[in-house]
């Protein structure tokens, strides 16, 4: 089983690579940063014998992010499960007030949606070759409805509503993949892991804790390895349990705009068609 983490040098992305590893499952891991890839890399080699393999790209740039996609299907020919992990947070370390990618989109919305739904257009020929996989977004409970005639957040901007659509938008667009996959070849979800872990992000913005980085670790093992969920998609979960999301998620029209509004955005062709 070949599992592509984004965001695996820190937090829970780190970690949750650690547990994967020690099971002997091969691994292909990316971070924006080379020295941590390569650190985290060496690190899990030292622990287990077996160093994964890495990818290097800032999510805030999709040019990036399409090489990003092209080293992955260069470094294996098969893909069994991957996780979308790699996001900003509502304000530091990065900053609480707007900012725009190499793009010229909403940061926020950027690294922690588009660059994710790019990624799984890329690599989903990838996935469903290697049937059965899965897509593994981590979400967020904090979510905020989608506004599609400000979708970049011009006005009334913070960091807090960003964050809340970007995540939001990984569980429409999830809930709009699976519905146009057969569940039996590539499933689809997302999951609020847990909340407040002692995560860069958190311990920059919130200062306190309030789950363990353990759980949040445990509940998106689940979704990567549990045999139990096979054929599942197409859910959110809080934690383990399946729960709703904002109601904005079950409306078919709206998940049908933000589908194509992002193909635009990302200069794709849909590739479920």
């Amino acid at each position: 089983m070949t599992i592509f983490i984004t965001g695996a040098t820190d937090g829970l992305g780190r970690a949750l690579a650690e547990r994967l590893a020690a099971q002997g499952a091969p691994l292909i891991l990316h971070g924006r940063d080379p020295g941590k890839l390569d650190a985290t890399a060496d690190a899990l080699r030292h622990a287990t014998g077996q160093r994964p393999r890495t990818a290097v790209a800032d999510l805030a740039d999709l040019n990036q992010v399409r090489r990003l996609a092209a080293q992955v299907r260069d470094l294996t020919d098969r893909l069994d499960v991957f996780v979308s992990n790699a996001g900003i947070g509502s304000g530091l370390p990065e900053s609480r007030t707007r900012q725009t990618s190499a793009d010229g989109h909403e940061l926020r919305f950027a690294v922690n949606y588009l660059a994710g739904f790019l990624l799984t257009l890329e690599l989903l020929p990838l996935l469903r070759r290697s049937t059965p996989a899965r897509i593994v977004n981590v979400a967020s409970l904090g979510q905020h409805p989608v506004d599609f005639t400000d979708l970049m957040i011009e006005h009334d901007y913070s960091g807090t509503r960003a964050y809340g659509q970007s995540k939001l938008a990984q569980i429409m667009s999830g809930f709009e993949l699976a519905g146009r996959l057969p569940a039996g070849e590539v499933t689809v979800n997302s999951l609020h892991p847990a909340t407040f872990m002692p995560t860069k992000i958190v311990l920059s913005e919130i200062g306190y804790t309030m789950d363990s980085l353990d759980e949040g670790v445990a509940t998106t093992h689940r979704l990567v390895t549990d045999e139990a969920l096979t054929g599942t998609t197409g859910r959110f979960f809080d934690r383990t349990r399946e729960t709703r999301a904002n109601t904005q998620a079950y409306d078919p029209t709206a998940r049908r705009e933000l589908w194509r509004r992002s193909l635009d955005l990302v200069g794709h062709e849909d590739p479920t068609l």
